[in-house]
């Protein structure tokens, strides 16, 4: 198992976990924190023991966003190198789209600009009670720009632009209502709850969820007929999968 400086990453149970591991700084990113997150979520996606992969963040906060004196650093060095660390981001979002394997936020305390951004990019949100998100960012004059291409699509076009122009906190509660996250649960049992959430996921089949996760992205820039086509192609090629013919089967027998 590789060894990190800033991030945390295990696998036991067929499920990869990947833990931001800066909690004197609030888990704030800076390039090498990506560049970790990147290498450990690259291993998750080429073991074929892993199902899901679950991301947390040590101490009280998932993650408050960009390290703001590495940010600074590196934007009075100039813009190329400004444009060479906003691609180290967006490469990890490209990733993160790319793996074959589903990718769950669990998020305690808050998640804001950069942090909410990485919550955002995953395929899944799960969120304490007490816990915060934000897109923070228009509050020092900068924007969330890289991860509007995936909360544009995970809420309405109204909802999107008042998160990234006001830069308010909200409330897991308000966030789950608007459809930014999938689930809140009670702060004393979301740790109990999380695993057991993270354990049915892992449960499925492996082939039928990254089949399902590669086409649901693949359709965002599809016509209709071109989505509905991409379908009957998936369609035919699950059902030639083992996973698929033993689901059958079982079926049939009962």
């Amino acid at each position: 198992m590789p060894e990190y400086e800033k991030i945390i990453y295990t696998v036991d149970q067929n499920i990869a976990r990947i833990t931001l591991n800066r909690p004197d700084k609030r888990n704030a990113l800076d390039n090498e924190i990506v560049l970790e997150f990147k290498d450990a979520l690259r291993s998750a996606s080429e073991n074929n023991d892993v199902r899901v992969v679950l991301v947390t963040g040590a101490g009280k906060d998932f993650c408050s966003g960009a390290d703001l004196a590495s940010l600074q650093r590196i934007s009075a060095a100039g813009v190329e190198e400004s444009i060479a660390s906003a691609r180290v981001m967006a490469e990890l979002f490209v990733e993160m789209r790319r793996s074959p394997r589903p990718i769950i936020a669990a998020v305690r305390g808050r998640a804001l600009a950069g942090g909410c951004g990485l919550a955002t990019a995953c395929d899944i949100i799960l969120a304490a009670e007490s816990a915060q998100f934000g897109y923070t960012e228009v509050n020092i004059g900068f924007i969330p720009a890289m991860v509007m291409a995936i909360l544009r699509r995970s809420v309405s076009e109204k909802h999107a632009f008042e998160l990234i122009t006001r830069g308010e906190v909200i409330s897991a509660g308000a966030a789950v209502e608007i459809g930014m996250i999938n689930r809140v649960f009670p702060d004393d049992q979301f740790d109990e709850t999380v695993e057991q959430y993270v354990s049915q996921l892992s449960a499925k089949s492996a082939s039928a969820v990254s089949l399902s996760k590669s086409l649901l992205y693949h359709m965002d820039g599809m016509t209709f007929e071109t989505a509905i086509e991409a379908g009957v192609q998936l369609n035919a090629i699950t059902r030639m999968t083992e996973d698929c013919k033993r689901g059958v089967e079982r079926f049939l027998k009962k």
